[in-house]
């Protein structure tokens, strides 16, 4: 799905019914990083010292600190008064010490893009991936997806493969982040739609199709090479696309 991604203003809100998908580019100057890192907690700080790789830890300073920049401005609290709790799988939450401003969000980064998805009455889930080829494709999806996926999937094109399995990856990997499972539910569990140019669902889950009509999954181009795609349950909700101020969007497109 093609849309626009629109700068926020200041003063922006979150209201209930809507749904807040926000794209973010990580290669950010040192100085931006420098700020960002002021705004962690100290665990978060040691765990972005442990990172190997410079480029790993920048990335990772970004993608917190705006995560908590984007919070702040929702609940109005300063990013670094932000305390965060953690699900039974181990999804994080606001703590409750925030009260009637819990916020539902939920964030994915691949390469120099992360996406977040913000909501305040139904949990949400993200997931992004750069479109890179492997030779291990084939075998991922047989460990990974379900039956019918793989009748799907090995039914394509060798030229089809590639949109399809990322399509595939995506839409699963925002399903399981949205009920909090995580890595505690089985992948081949459950069945997506994947054909290229088909709209993105949820066809199946434990067996029951009338249960998977509850969800709704929306797959986005965030960026070329990039696939993306956010899982809702329920429907009626305004989806907006936002773009981080203060960013240039030259390595975006």
């Amino acid at each position: 799905m093609e849309v626009l991604w629109k700068t926020a203003l200041p003063g922006f809100q979150l209201l209930k019914g809507d749904i807040h998908i926000w794209r973010v580019n990580l290669d950010l100057p040192s100085m931006g990083i420098q700020k960002l890192y002021q705004t962690l907690s100290m665990d978060e700080r040691v765990r972005a010292e442990r990172f190997n790789f410079e480029k790993d830890r920048k990335q990772y300073v970004v993608g917190v600190g705006t995560l908590r920049a984007i919070l702040g401005c929702y609940i109005g609290v300063e990013p670094s008064e932000l305390r965060f709790c953690h699900g039974n799988h181990g999804k994080p939450r606001l703590s409750d010490s925030f009260g009637n401003k819990t916020i539902y969000f939920n964030m994915s980064y691949s390469e120099r893009l992360a996406l977040y998805g913000f909501t305040r009455d139904r949990e949400i889930g993200v997931d992004i991936e750069f479109m890179r080829d492997f030779p291990e494709m084939d075998k991922i999806a047989k460990r990974c997806f379900s039956i019918k996926e793989n009748e799907v999937f090995l039914s394509l094109p060798e030229s089809k493969k590639k949109e399809a399995f990322f399509n595939c990856w995506t839409r699963k990997e925002a399903f399981v982040k949205a009920i909090g499972d995580g890595l505690y539910q089985a992948l081949e569990n459950f069945d997506v739609a994947l054909i290229p140019g088909e709209p993105a669902r949820l066809l199946r889950t434990g067996g029951d199709s009338k249960t998977a009509s509850r969800w709704f999954i929306q797959d986005l181009k965030p960026a070329p090479g990039f696939t993306a795609a956010f899982a809702v349950e329920g429907h009626g909700w305004q989806p907006h696309f936002w773009q981080w101020p203060d960013q240039s969007t030259s390595a975006l497109t």
